[in-house]
């Protein structure tokens, strides 16, 4: 009797409401979006609006309540803010990081605006690459800053059509994979081996580390050669060719595309065969380790410099292509 009106038709809504909810559901009553507003609305318009609770808890209003509230500023927050990073830089981020392990955030920032693109570093530290570990060169990259102060030796054996056999020693530079060095011989020693790295590396092109099996050809005259022209050896463990790769793989590429096609009948028959595959390897043979180039960088040659001829190299067995003037 003392209630006052508005207080009272609050409550008859609310309750009126519940049963609506309650008549259209089954056992368990499901809430629609303007169910959930109606609530919100009585929570914030009606003090004993707890009382009148039947089918929801307090704690479930308040909820919908929160939820409406980040609807909301979902909603007004629907405008873009800042500017989003193009793709092409984010990829570009995302490529320098492991590149480049050492670098930083600010690094790639001042990378990125020596490019042209106009980017601040936090932005740059949002999309960086986080190493698990601590930063690290990769081992290509380990490898590669050491090749040019690498050169690798191995011998390898030739039959000749008399049933003679002969053996090749051959230096290899890891550089740019050159082919240094190379002879003939039919019965190799210590003294003869010692000699050709004197002929291999004269004056100072003597690089830093020499590659070698445990071959017993590589005497005492031969180490004391290698030491006295500054040259530290690296052995490598017994039977094992794959840890010598570069040699093993020139050894291969000059048996496979020379030597398997040709019957040797000399030393000079077979030293003058090696010396044009050797021209053909180090000036005209392209190479997937330097990118598809040679040993010794060969030139593009355009369409404009003329028509294409081919030259006859290792008595036939391979030919290079090139442009002259018509």
């Amino acid at each position: 009797m003392f209630r006052l009106r508005p207080v009272l038709v609050l409550e008859n809504v609310a309750l009126q409401h519940q049963l609506q909810v309650l008549q259209r559901s089954g056992k368990r009553p499901r809430f629609r979006p303007i169910d959930r507003g109606l609530w919100i609305l009585l929570s914030r318009l009606w003090v004993e609006w707890r009382g009148s609770l039947v089918l929801v808890k307090p704690e479930t209003v308040v909820g919908w309540h929160r939820e409406g509230f980040r609807v909301y500023w979902r909603w007004k927050s629907r405008k873009p803010g800042r500017p989003r990073v193009p793709k092409e830089v984010r990829d570009l981020i995302r490529r320098m990081s492991p590149e480049n392990p050492t670098w930083g955030a600010p690094r790639i920032n001042g990378e990125l605006l020596m490019l042209g693109f106009d980017i601040v570093e936090p932005t740059v530290s949002k999309y960086l690459v986080r190493p698990r570990t601590p930063p690290s060169q990769t081992w290509k990259t380990f490898l590669r800053n050491h090749t040019e102060a690498m050169a690798s030796i191995d011998f390898f054996a030739v039959p000749t059509a008399t049933f003679r056999i002969l053996y090749v020693f051959v230096v290899l530079s890891h550089g740019r994979r050159r082919i240094l060095h190379f002879n003939v011989t039919e019965s190799p020693s210590a003294a003869w081996t010692a000699r050709q790295l004197i002929e291999a590396f004269p004056w100072d092109t003597a690089p830093t580390y020499l590659l070698r099996d445990r071959d017993r050809i590589y005497g005492l005259e031969f180490q004391r050669t290698a030491l006295n022209i500054g040259i530290e050896e690296v052995r490598i463990s017994p039977h094992s060719p794959w840890e010598n790769p570069n040699v093993e793989r020139l050894i291969g590429s000059v048996r496979r595309e020379c030597l398997d096609h040709v019957i040797i009948f000399n030393e000079k028959h077979l030293r003058k065969v090696l010396l044009g595959y050797v021209e053909y390897y180090t000036e005209s043979r392209t190479h997937l380790g330097l990118g598809k180039d040679c040993p010794e960088p060969r030139p593009v040659e355009p369409p404009e410099l003329g028509r294409i001829v081919s030259i006859t190299q290792v008595g036939g067995l391979h030919h290079r292509y090139t442009r002259i003037a018509a």
